[in-house]
C-alpha cells in the first residue's frame, strides 16, 4: 500500500526547481518518498497518511553535506591541536585515531548523522581512511541507515607512513592491493546506483600526502569501471601545496590531471589554495570542490575563492569537514560562515543567501551525482526540512529565506528523508538521542585517554 506525505501551509516554501519559485503558503505531497505535487496549499491534496503543518516555518529542500570525517566527534576541541595547522594537527592526531574501534565507529557516525539532521542535512558523504583494529567502512553504513540519513560512504586509504615520506605514521597506513580489494567488495555488497538510493560508495584515497601515484591512478580506474564517483582532499593549505611541488613537481591541479582525477565524477575537498589555472581546468572538465568554510578558518588554512569558482562555472558544495577540524557539525551554520566568508574576502555583495542555499542544496546534488535531491519538484526524492519563524533567534526577520543564513538557526522544527519524518518538533525519531549522546562520551573518553 502506498504511503503518502503531506506538508502544508508553510510561511515560504523555497523549492530550487527550475524557475526557483518561493511559494507562500506552500505545499508538498509525496507518495513512497517521491514528491507528486508542489504548490500553494490549496491547490494540493488536504489529506494524507502523515501530514506536517508547516504553518510558520520555511521549508526548503534537504541539506547536502558533501564532506566529513564522522569519526572525528571523538576528538573534538582536543588540547595538545587546538591551535595547530593542518599538518601538526593531524601529527597530533593520527596516534589517537590509530585507538579506533568499531563500536566507535558506530557510535561516532550515529552521532555525526544526528547533529547534521537536526540542522537541516538531510543527505551526507563521510570520508573514513583509518580502519584499526578490525574497524571497517561497513560500521558507519548500518550506523548510518539506523540514523536514517541518505548516506555516501567514502573508502579512504592511507598508504604511504613517515617512513616512506607520507605524513601518517606506519601503523595507519593499509597495503595497497588490500585497500583496492576491500573497495571492490564494498561496491559490490552496499553500493546501490540506482534513483532515490539511500547509499552509494565513493573511491576516496585521502590525500597527495598519504597515497601513492599507483593508488590514485589504480583507484580512478577502478571506480570508473564501477561508475561510481571518486573524492580526496586537495590543495587545502600552503603546506599541502608546497608538498606536492616538491614530491611530483607541479601544483596539486596539475597533479590531479596527471593521474585521471578531473572528471564530472570528481570532487575535491577544500581547494583553498587552487589556482587560476586550476580553476580553468575544474571548470572545463566539471570536476566539483566541496568548501569546507569553517574547518579552513579553524586550521588558519585560509578562504577559498569560491566567488571566482563559480563565476568561472566550477560545480561547488558545501560540506563541515571532520568534526575535530570544525569542531561542529551544524550544517545550516556552515552555509551561514561560506556566505560571510566571501564577504570577508570580497565584500558585502559578494555572495547572497538565496546563491549559498542553492550550493548547499543543488550544488551538493551536483558533485555526489545525483538528480533526485536538492529540489522540491515533482519526481523529486521527498527529501525537505522546515525551519521554525517563531524562535528567540529569527524573531523579527523581514525576509525569511535570507534568516535562514543571515540568522542563527539552532536547529530545524522538522526533517524528512524519502518521506519518513526524522525529525519533528526540533526532536529526533529515529535515534535515543540522550542515550547515544552519554554513549559516545564514553567511547570518547576511552579512545583520548587510550584506556
Amino acid at each position: 500500500m502506498a504511503n503518502t506525505l503531506l506538508v502544508h501551509h508553510a510561511e515560504r516554501l523555497v523549492t530550487m526547481d527550475a524557475g526557483r519559485r518561493e511559494i507562500a503558503d506552500g505545499a508538498v505531497f509525496a507518495r513512497d518518498g517521491v514528491i507528486e505535487a508542489v504548490g500553494p496549499s490549496d491547490a494540493l491534496p488536504a489529506t494524507a497518511d502523515t501530514v506536517i503543518d508547516a504553518r510558520d516555518h520555511v521549508v526548503l529542500p534537504g541539506l547536502v553535506n558533501t564532506h566529513h570525517h564522522m569519526y572525528q566527534t571523538l576528538t573534538r576541541a582536543l588540547g595538545p591541536v587546538q591551535d595547530a595547522t593542518l599538518f601538526p594537527w593531524l601529527q597530533g592526531l593520527y596516534p589517537v585515531w590509530a585507538r579506533l574501534t568499531p563500536e566507535m565507529l558506530h557510535a561516532s557516525t550515529q552521532l555525526a548523522a544526528a547533529e547534521l539532521l537536526l540542522s537541516g542535512c538531510t543527505t551526507s558523504s563521510d570520508h573514513l581512511y583509518l580502519f584499526p583494529n578490525g574497524c571497517r567502512l561497513d560500521d558507519t553504513l548500518d550506523a548510518a541507515t539506523e540514523a536514517g540519513i541518505r548516506f555516501h560512504a567514502a573508502r579512504g586509504a592511507m598508504s604511504v607512513g613517515a617512513s616512506a615520506g607520507g605524513l601518517p605514521p606506519d601503523e595507519v597506513v593499509e597495503d595497497e592491493d588490500a585497500i583496492l580489494a576491500d573497495t571492490e567488495r564494498l561496491i559490490a555488497r552496499h553500493h546501490d546506483a540506482a534513483r532515490f538510493a539511500m547509499r552509494r560508495i565513493v573511491v576516496a584515497p585521502c590525500s597527495p600526502f598519504s597515497v601513492s601515484p599507483r593508488l590514485m591512478r589504480e583507484s580512478a580506474a577502478l571506480a570508473r569501471r564501477h561508475g561510481v564517483h571518486l573524492h580526496t582532499h586537495l590543495a587545502e593549505n600552503d603546506s599541502d601545496i608546497a608538498y606536492t611541488r616538491e614530491q611530483f613537481g607541479c601544483t596539486p591541479a596539475e597533479y590531479a590531471e596527471q593521474l585521471g582525477w578531473l572528471g564530472p565524477d570528481v570532487w575535491h575537498a577544500h581547494c583553498v589554495k587552487l589556482d587560476e589555472a586550476g580553476i580553468r581546468r575544474f571548470a572545463a572538465t566539471g570536476t566539483g570542490v566541496a568548501h569546507c568554510p569553517g574547518s579552513n578558518m579553524r586550521l588558519g588554512s585560509g578562504i577559498a575563492p569560491i566567488r571566482a569558482m563559480r563565476d568561472a562555472g566550477v560545480p561547488v558544495a558545501l560540506a563541515v569537514d571532520g568534526s575535530a577540524s570544525n569542531d561542529s557539525g551544524h550544517l545550516l551554520a556552515e552555509l551561514r560562515l561560506a556566505l560571510l566568508l566571501q564577504r570577508v574576502a570580497r565584500g558585502a555583495d559578494a555572495m547572497g543567501a538565496r546563491e549559498v542555499l542553492e550550493m548547499g542544496t543543488l550544488g551538493g546534488a551536483r558533485v555526489l551525482g545525483r538528480d533526485d535531491i536538492g529540489a522540491l519538484a515533482p519526481g523529486m526524492a521527498a527529501d525537505l526540512i522546515g525551519v521554525p519563524l517563531a524562535d528567540v533567534a529569527l524573531a523579527g526577520a523581514d525576509d525569511p529565506v535570507a534568516a535562514m543564513l543571515l540568522c542563527q538557526v539552532p536547529r530545524v522544527g522538522f526533517g524528512v528523508v524519502g518521506g519518513r519524518p526524522v525529525v519533528r518538533d526540533g526532536e529526533l525519531q529515529t535515534l535515543d538521542l540522550p542515550a547515544l549522546v552519554q554513549r559516545h562520551r564514553r567511547l570518547a573518553r576511552r579512545l583520548v585517554d587510550g584506556g
